[in-house]
């Protein structure tokens, strides 16, 4: 099998390519810069390529040989969907570690394609969304009269310059929830509860997060809110109060896109080899009935990279039906306790 990295000098990317390596793996890797691709292939003595995604038709000849793409390139919002359509027409699998709302419905929109090119299209294969859209498809199967469906989740460490970009860009669009089997706007930080992670209970607060469209095709599940344990208690009602017209404004996108590229700087190993996250899911039905499950996982980034190569290779392994798919839909409610260092404590 032949694989390929794009956007592998990014973050995550650049993480990807080191844990392939390390396992002996040889992914071709590729992106728009030729001195960074360069930089990150030429010392691991890895096949490099060089390309923008403007033209898919083009990327499509590029992609001729290549199985499966893990496509590392954000913002999503603007690289999935010409990826997306070179995949389509070169019969290239496709995968991306995106948690953005609206990327995973336009490739859910395209199953249908992807079907009839004989491609698996698998949004969100990494920390966004494997550990909660498994534990979701996991308390879902418990209960399979369920409603609703709370995920949360609390991570330590800090976060890459390309994560916060699209934090701020779906911030933007306000709260998102399914509703009835609807995706719809809500206020931020429209819903506060406590949940029981495993370390003990926690307040958390809603927050946008890509389940609301994974979890819905995973479980069937017509109602699902997605929250998060935020540092300071009180942000959630800050938040709150924020408009979505001042955040999407032009001026702060460009401005805090700025800031984030010249402060931030992702974790290093160090700081990864000290973070964790605690994932929870809670389903329950009409009649009160609930059931949950949790689970504890090393640092999220470190997650994704574990994730996506487990990915690429249950692509070949497992030989999933072509389509658009979630990570349980592809390989299973159990994918993510392939992942190192994750313990899954049971649904109850």
């Amino acid at each position: 099998m032949t694989w390929m990295i794009y956007g592998a000098n990014g973050f995550t990317g650049r993480l990807v390519a080191d844990l392939a390596v390390d396992r002996g793996e040889r992914p071709v890797v590729a992106g728009r810069d030729p001195g960074k691709v360069a930089a990150l292939a030429a010392p691991r003595g890895l096949e490099s390529r060089i390309f923008d995604l403007s033209e898919p038709a083009r990327v499509a000849e590029v992609l001729h040989d290549i199985d499966v793409v893990a496509h590392c390139a954000g913002p999503f919002s603007a690289t999935s969907a010409p990826m997306v359509e070179a995949c389509l027409r070169s019969g290239t699998h496709y995968l991306d570690i995106t948690g953005e709302i609206d990327v995973f419905e336009s490739i859910f929109a395209r199953s249908a394609e992807a079907r009839d090119a004989g491609v698996v299209l698998l949004p969100g294969a990494g920390f966004d969304v494997v550990p909660t859209d498994c534990l979701a498809a996991m308390v879902s199967a418990e209960l399979p009269g369920a409603t609703s469906l709370d995920l949360a989740f609390q991570a330590g460490g800090r976060i890459s310059p390309g994560t916060l970009k699209s934090a701020l860009e779906g911030a933007a669009l306000g709260g998102r929830a399914r509703v009835d089997g609807e995706l719809r706007t809500v206020p931020l930080a429209w819903r506060r509860r406590e949940v029981a992670f495993p370390s003990g209970p926690r307040q958390v607060t809603s927050l946008p997060w890509g389940d609301v469209a994974t979890a819905y095709r995973s479980t069937g599940i017509g109602t699902i809110t997605t929250f998060t344990r935020l540092p300071i208690p009180d942000l959630g009602a800050g938040l709150g109060k924020v408009s979505q017209s001042v955040l999407g404004s032009v001026p702060v996108q460009r401005a805090g896109k700025a800031a984030i590229g010249a402060l931030v700087k992702g974790p290093g190993r160090a700081t990864r080899s000290h973070s964790w996250v605690e994932v929870y899911a809670e389903a329950t039905d009409d009649a009160g009935r609930s059931v949950s499950a949790a689970l504890i996982g090393p640092d999220t980034y470190d997650m994704t990279a574990d994730s996506v190569l487990r990915a690429v290779n249950a692509l070949a392994a497992d030989s999933p039906t072509p389509g658009a798919h979630t990570p349980s839909t592809a390989f299973g409610r159990d994918f993510i306790r392939r992942l190192h260092g994750v313990k899954i404590i049971e649904p109850a």
